[in-house]
């Protein structure tokens, strides 16, 4: 679980609530038309713009942000050394029998003990890694939508009750509740985008990113594995993957 992901947005919307809490009453800022407005046209434009497949698929990519731990780089060079140096010992037959946790390494080693070819492996990983990645970015652009359309909406619903204020200045007791409602889904709209929908598709593509990352350092290590590289040159391969200071802590640990 990304505790940051609910820190943040919890954390928000605490401030905000309190924020009103200490205003004045809650009640104020609850209007049924508004929300519809708001949350129902926004969904209803985000349908417009992408199929509604892509649509619901980007509620369990949105899942990522809050439940996916990304492996750790340095964990999956030791395991990528580990393999080559059973690979070394006893041939590419030596690791049919190790359990690797991480599917996708043990979908390239699989492929590669099965006896198929390094140029076959690498492109079936390499879709692997290009299918996956366009999903995130659908997801990242489904939620760049919503929070677009949710104060695009927000503003309409304003225009909309200034247009009904309007319609009753004969009644000047009307006006200021009558505004405040009209600005209330100016309100939803911005806490929607900013506190929610923009947020997520940000960790959303720090995530892809990283899970690229260690995606294309397995597919690096499953082809060292396959052509029978050392165990410390596919280390040094593996190893431009890491930031210069991890680098440099897992080099002095890794050294005999």
């Amino acid at each position: 679980m990304d505790i940051s992901t609910i820190i943040g947005i919890v954390g928000t919307c605490f401030c905000i609530a309190f924020a009103i809490f200490l205003g004045g009453g809650a009640l104020m800022f609850v209007d049924v038309p508004s929300v519809l407005i708001v949350v129902g046209g926004a969904s209803a434009v985000t349908v417009v713009k992408y199929p509604l497949s892509h649509t619901l698929q980007a509620v369990k990519v949105a899942m990522k942000a809050f439940f996916h731990e990304s492996e750790s780089p340095a964990e999956l060079i030791q395991l990528g050394i580990e393999l080559a140096t059973i690979a070394r010992r006893d041939g590419l037959l030596g690791l049919e029998g190790v359990e690797i946790k991480n599917k996708f390494l043990a979908k390239g080693i699989q492929l590669a003990v099965d006896g198929h070819d390094e140029e076959y492996v690498a492109r079936i990983l390499a879709s692997e890694i290009n299918q996956t990645i366009e999903r995130h970015d659908r997801g990242q652009h489904i939620f760049k939508g919503i929070g677009e359309a949710a104060p695009a909406m927000g503003m309409i619903g304003t225009l909309i009750g200034l247009v009904q204020m309007m319609s009753n200045m004969s009644d000047p007791k009307s006006i200021g509740p009558a505004m405040a409602v009209a600005l209330l889904t100016t309100l939803y709209g911005a806490v929607i985008a900013n506190a929610v929908c923009l947020p997520l598709a940000d960790k959303l593509s720090h995530r892809s990113k990283e899970e690229k990352n260690n995606k294309m350092l397995i597919l690096e290590a499953v082809a060292g594995v396959q052509k029978g590289m050392s165990p410390k040159v596919l280390e040094e391969m593996l190893l431009t993957y890491l930031s210069g200071s991890v680098r440099a802590t897992l080099d002095l640990g890794t050294k005999k």
